[in-house]
């Protein structure tokens, strides 16, 4: 496994973009939580999708594809959450869950070396 550098440190300029478009647009006392959370959610999968190479095309490929999937889904699921101004517990199970599906099928993925 192979990591960018480069394009890690993009991925954390667009992740800190988006997390900061977060705490803009939610005008509840929490929107620091999701703003944090969104940050770690969107720098996750952002790294996986674009600056992670495995030593398997095919894995890399479909870690690239499983990536974009859930980025796309957490930014929506955070984009609801802002908009419906959901309680910090909701939210941090939610993401919590999300994100540990993630993770957890990645390291499938990795391990088992398609």
């Amino acid at each position: 496994m192979k990591i960018n550098s480069f394009i890690t440190l993009i991925c954390i300029a667009i992740s800190a973009l988006l997390a900061y478009g977060l705490y803009s647009i939610f005008s509840a006392e929490n929107k620091l939580v999701i703003a944090a959370g969104g940050f770690v959610c969107f720098l996750s999968t952002l790294i996986m999708a674009l600056a992670v190479n495995m030593d398997s095309s095919r894995s890399t490929m479909n870690i690239r594809a499983l990536s974009f999937s859930f980025f796309v889904l957490l930014l929506i699921g955070h984009i609801i959450f802002a908009y419906f101004k959901v309680s910090n517990p909701i939210y941090i199970i939610c993401a919590g869950i999300l994100l540990c599906i993630f993770l957890i099928v990645v390291y499938g993925i990795r391990k088992s070396g398609q």
